[in-house]
C-alpha cells in the first residue's frame, strides 16, 4: 500500500501558497498537498486547478456535514475539480456516506479516494465528554465511525496517529488511515492534543501522514520536508 506525505498548505491566498510551492519545484517528485477550508474559501476553485496543473496530487478537506442528498450533490461538484483525495464527516452517518460516494463516482465507475473524519486531533476525552456528550472512550468511538466509513464504502479515515494501528485492526490493512497531528519531536503541538513524531506514525501503521507547520513555518521547508520523506517512509 503507497504511503506518502501531504503538505497541509494552510494560507490564505493563492499567492502565498504557489509561493510556497514554487520552493519544490526542484523536486523529480512534487508533494502531495492538502487544500483546506481556508484557501479554499479564499481562493475559489482554481487554486485547485492551478495546483493540479503544476503536478501535485491534491488532498481537498472540506469536511461536509450535511444531509445525504445535499452532500451528495456537492460531491458531485468536487468530482469534477480532479482532486485525488476528499473528505467528509463521519459523524453524518452511514446513509450521508453513501450518498457521498454516489455524488463522487465518474462514469467510468472511479472516484477520488474518499476519507471519513472520525475525530478531529484538537478533541481530547474531555472535549468528548463535556461538549459533545459522548461518554464512550476516544478510541471505540473511532474505531465505531471507522467500521461505518468501512459499510458505506469509503477508503478509509481521518484519524489520530494514535488510532491508525487500531482502524488497521478492524477494517482490515487496505482501509487507509490519514493522520495528522504529526510533529517533528521538538515542534510545539499547537492546537493538537493527539500527537506523534513521523517515524512513530510509521511504526504504528499510519498510511499518509498530513504535515502543516513543520512544514510550512521551518525556516528550510524542503529541508523539513524531506526530513519528513525519510522519517516515515524509512
Amino acid at each position: 500500500m503507497a504511503k506518502d506525505v501531504i503538505i497541509a498548505c494552510d494560507f490564505p491566498n493563492a499567492e502565498k501558497t504557489l509561493a510556497f510551492l514554487d520552493q519544490f519545484s526542484g523536486l523529480d517528485r512534487k508533494p502531495f498537498v492538502k487544500i483546506g477550508m481556508e484557501l479554499f474559501y479564499g481562493a475559489g476553485p482554481d487554486i485547485v486547478r492551478q495546483v493540479k496543473k503544476r503536478g501535485h496530487q491534491i488532498f481537498l478537506d472540506l469536511k461536509l456535514h450535511d444531509i445525504p442528498n445535499t452532500v451528495m450533490r456537492a460531491m458531485r461538484v468536487l468530482r469534477d475539480l480532479d482532486v485525488d483525495m476528499c473528505n467528509l464527516h463521519a459523524a453524518g452517518t452511514v446513509r450521508m456516506m453513501e450518498a457521498a460516494i454516489e455524488g463522487l463516482t465518474r462514469d467510468d465507475g472511479t472516484h477520488p479516494l474518499l476519507i471519513a473524519v472520525t475525530q478531529l486531533t484538537s478533541t481530547d476525552q474531555t472535549a468528548l465528554e463535556e461538549d459533545l456528550w459522548i461518554e464512550h472512550p476516544m478510541d471505540q468511538v473511532v474505531m465505531h465511525y471507522a467500521e461505518n466509513a468501512r459499510k458505506a464504502g469509503l477508503d478509509g479515515v481521518v484519524c489520530s496517529p494514535l488510532e491508525a494501528g487500531k482502524v488497521h485492526e478492524a477494517c482490515g490493512l487496505d482501509f487507509l488511515t490519514v493522520t495528522p497531528g504529526v510533529r517533528f519531536a521538538e515542534n510545539d503541538a499547537g492546537d493538537q492534543k493527539r500527537v506523534m513524531t513521523p517515524a512513530q506514525a510509521r511504526a504504528i501503521g499510519s498510511d499518509y501522514i498530513v504535515v502543516g507547520r513543520p512544514i510550512t513555518a521551518a525556516e528550510d521547508p524542503v529541508g523539513a520536508y524531506l526530513r519528513c520523506m525519510t522519517d516515515f517512509l524509512g
